[in-house]
């Protein structure tokens, strides 16, 4: 009986020790409770999986500076990182998925192993149904009038909005995307493409029927043309130019695109059978 007990006990030791910790960052005007379900099913599959369900700008505060965000969840993502010197694991959903890519790459000396994005618009946004969830009176056409001025970079979706027709007023206003995408060089471009290259593995979530990420290929760093016509990511000058070490990620297999059907953007962290498909064989 005592055998049977020290073995269980051994076996639950040993399997806490196989997964590395994960810290989750929630979406845009929701919370950490937003990601219960998703926090419970790790700890189901994986028990003894050490959780870390950020808390940070829940709700109204989620729109705040995209900078602003990124400095603490960066602090946040450092301190978590020297408690687990073996390497964490780093899952971003959502507008979430984009912040947290940003700290990582403002973090050139840091311990994620994985990084996962879950349905995240990293490369940019434009469309109205995303749009509407947040301002129903905004239009995408018009929407760069708020988004390219100074305060609308003080909102997080000014730092991300993306208008292909606009694109000049996109690469002198916007104070965040480019600047991430080393679209725009700065001081910080070479930590930028560093702290992506130290990465064994990004893992990019989306899917067809997302119905807010727009273009939905975004969450694959694919974008819009002048003519709406998506532009696939080995195709665009970020990949081509290998601006953040996108090029050689995928030639060292370290890069994985996901593309699952049938997935709405409210269901990704809140289907058990779509965690189970698409997270959990990357929690390891």
């Amino acid at each position: 009986m005592r055998i049977g007990i020290l073995l269980i006990v051994c076996m639950n030791i040993i399997g806490s020790l196989a997964f590395k910790p994960v810290v989750i960052l929630h979406g845009v005007l929701s919370g950490a409770e937003s990601m219960t379900l998703l926090v419970r099913q790790i700890e189901k599959i994986h028990p003894g999986t050490t959780v870390y369900n950020c808390d940070k700008f829940s709700g109204w505060y989620s729109l705040e500076s995209a900078w602003w965000q990124v400095e603490q969840i960066r602090d946040y993502i450092d301190q978590i990182g020297k408690l687990h010197p073996d390497g964490i694991i780093v899952l971003g959903y959502s507008q979430g998925g984009l912040l947290a890519r940003a700290a990582i790459q403002s973090l050139p000396n840091h311990n994620v192993k994985t990084f996962i994005s879950l349905s995240s618009p990293q490369a940019g946004q434009y469309g109205t149904s995303f749009l509407h969830l947040i301002f129903p009176d905004l239009a995408a056409k018009t929407a760069f009038e708020l988004f390219y001025s100074n305060v609308g970079q003080h909102t997080s979706i000014g730092g991300y909005w993306n208008d292909p027709h606009k694109q000049e007023l996109y690469m002198k206003y916007s104070e965040f995307l480019p600047l991430i995408n080393n679209e725009k060089i700065s001081s910080n471009s070479t930590s930028f493409k560093m702290g992506m290259e130290r990465l064994h593995k990004l893992i990019l979530i989306g899917g067809p029927n997302d119905g807010v990420i727009t273009p939905w290929q975004s969450s694959h760093f694919s974008y819009f043309n002048e003519s709406l016509d998506v532009v696939p990511f080995y195709k665009r000058k970020i990949f081509l130019d290998d601006s953040i070490g996108l090029k050689k990620l995928l030639e060292e297999n370290k890069l994985i695109i996901i593309v699952k059907p049938y997935v709405h953007h409210l269901s990704w962290h809140t289907n058990r059978r779509v965690i189970n498909q698409v997270i959990m064989p990357y929690l390891d």
